[in-house]
């Protein structure tokens, strides 16, 4: 097919293509054949000559076009790490600290200062060591030997955690007194990873699984799918992507396509299924009065949409998916 004829082809409608090179179209009895891609566009189309065999294949399987979107949530939180990386990045902090010159508190303090004793007493609680994540040895002779083994709980994220809020606190009155153990206030830690939409399992709320993205899926006759309708004539894949998702799951969302370049496809029969990639910043999904025919919808990430999706619909449209 040439480059003219090529940019002839739409989505709709009905064009006659050559059906050989420019070589081949000079060879007697070639013809145009009609190519179909709608369903919708079946009853425009004139009935095929009687011998015509290629024109009455091609009529009697008419393609319907369909445009998808994969709506997504990017992940809110880093990843937890894994023991190993905690228990390197502690190793790490050690290395440096035993390499490194030695703190010089003059430097830092004035001497009879509030903060000068605030720091003599946490040193007295390391029991002489300058750092505030466990006592070790120092630059003694025996300094490598104490290294941290295999599953060590001071290696833990909350081992760690714990310490560095502990050494945040203020013990010392800005009158130079010393706190009383009742009276310090603590230093508030981060936030639980896990929320509440986590505790209760509520997969239709977007503030879960915070470490890992979540796809829009909705339940329509044929089971759970990503949202996705034929595309309408003088329509493209972009604009037909973004009617689909007001249609299915309302319009109370704050989304933006990613791109228009197809990002997965599926083929069952007459029907192709080309998915377009987006993203929520704000909302909710709203299936009430869906005029595609949804009735329900949740928020999964890769690892649940496995077990929701049908097998071959799965495995069309996961390598598009995130690791996590």
């Amino acid at each position: 097919m040439s480059s003219s004829s090529r940019g002839r082809i739409a989505f709709k409608g009905i064009v006659n293509a050559p059906t050989s090179c420019l070589r081949c179209s000079s060879l007697p009895h070639a013809r145009p054949i009609a190519r179909f891609y709608s369903a919708a566009t079946t009853a425009a189309t004139p009935s095929p000559a009687a011998g015509d065999s290629a024109s009455a294949s091609t009529s009697s399987n008419p393609v319907d076009i369909r445009s998808g979107l994969i709506l997504t949530r990017p992940p809110l939180l880093t990843r937890t790490l894994h023991p190993f990386e905690n228990a390197f990045f502690f190793y790490q902090k050690r290395l440096e600290e035993r390499l490194n010159t030695p703190f010089v508190t003059d430097i830092y303090f004035k001497p009879d200062t509030p903060r000068k004793t605030e720091w003599d007493l946490k040193v007295a609680e390391r029991k002489g060591v300058a750092k505030e994540l466990g006592a070790f040895q120092g630059k003694m002779s025996q300094s490598w030997s104490d290294e941290l083994k295999v599953g060590d709980d001071m290696s833990s994220q909350e081992f760690i955690v714990k310490s560095l809020l502990k050494d945040a606190e203020v013990r010392v009155s800005d009158d130079a007194e010393i706190i009383a153990e009742k009276d310090i206030v603590p230093i508030e830690g981060p936030q639980s990873r896990l929320t509440e939409a986590d505790k209760k399992n509520d997969i239709k709320r977007l503030d879960r699984k915070l470490e890992n993205t979540l796809y829009l899926v909705v339940k329509g006759k044929n089971g759970w799918a990503f949202p996705e309708d034929s595309v309408k004539e003088n329509e493209n894949l972009h604009t037909a992507a973004q009617r689909v998702l007001d249609e299915a799951a309302g319009v109370n969302m704050n989304t933006w396509i990613v791109g228009r370049v197809p990002v997965a496809h599926n083929s069952k029969g007459d029907k192709k299924t080309f998915f377009l990639k987006g993203r929520i910043l704000a909302g909710q999904a709203d299936v009430k009065g869906s005029p595609l025919g949804y009735t329900d919808f949740q928020w999964l990430t890769r690892e649940e949409l496995e077990k929701v999706l049908a097998p071959e619909y799965f495995a069309r449209v996961r390598n598009m998916m995130a690791d996590r």
